[in-house]
């Protein structure tokens, strides 16, 4: 089953799972370095629009990205060759890095506005607005302050505390990365469904064949949607 795999594939598959062992077993948070976060945040450094490609949040989010590459990959790589493949990984990887931080970029950009309206006009009914709107998550978890708030809304130590919280919710979402090989792996299903669409892929479950350009339709589809479901605050 393995003597199918190109060389490239081989070591792509070897360093993400080494990546993911190590930083598991040691217990390393190595997203916040490594990951790719949005460009005019404190902890973007230009070399995460590649390292970011090779850390996984998890088990689960580095089989949907390894399984792709192991069925997908050394086919391409047979065709194009060990280079051209490679550079191809890792320019969609890097163009998806592009992408991600042009749409974070705009987040960011609506979110500071949202921010810089409420400091300049806090108010409870507005705090509720701002935290509906970009921080859905931090209801709960801040459940208690605001019921105070909302019992003192007057108390300018509230409206205080208010303002340092709507700051902390644009840092926060300023420093969160994006990690995983999914926008190359988007790259690889796009060539594959372009160049071998007729081609007949024999599944596991179903044990059925199937055409490449529907697998890779649905394929691509699933990778969208746990894409999605990943993104925090989303």
């Amino acid at each position: 089953m393995f003597a199918r795999l190109t060389p490239v594939v081989k070591y792509l598959l070897l360093i993400n799972i080494a990546l993911l062992l190590i930083t598991s077993m040691l217990n390393l948070e190595l997203s916040g370095i490594f990951g790719l976060h949005y460009i005019f945040a404190e902890n973007f450094k230009p070399f995460q629009f590649i390292t970011y490609m090779f850390f996984h949040a998890g088990f689960g989010h580095l089989l949907g990205n390894m399984f792709a590459l192991f069925i997908f990959g050394p086919m391409l790589e047979r065709f194009w060759g060990a280079r051209r493949f490679f550079l191809f990984y890792m320019i969609t990887g890097v163009g998806a890095g592009i992408l991600y931080g042009m749409v974070s970029f705009v987040e960011m950009h609506q979110l500071e506005s949202a921010a810089k309206q409420y400091i300049e006009n806090p108010g409870y009914e507005a705090f509720n607005a701002f935290i509906r709107d970009n921080a859905n998550y931090a209801y709960q978890q801040w459940y208690d302050f605001i019921d105070a708030y909302g019992d003192n809304q007057e108390n300018q130590n509230y409206v205080n505390e208010s303002i340092e919280r709507v700051r902390e919710v644009v840092r926060y979402q300023g420093n969160i990365p994006m990690i995983g090989a999914s926008g190359a792996i988007f790259g690889i299903l796009f060539a594959f469904g372009f160049l071998f669409p007729n081609t007949e892929l024999f599944l596991l479950f179903p044990p059925i064949p199937i055409k490449a350009k529907y697998l890779v339709t649905f394929y691509g589809l699933y990778e969208l949607y746990a894409v999605i479901q990943r993104t925090p605050g989303d």
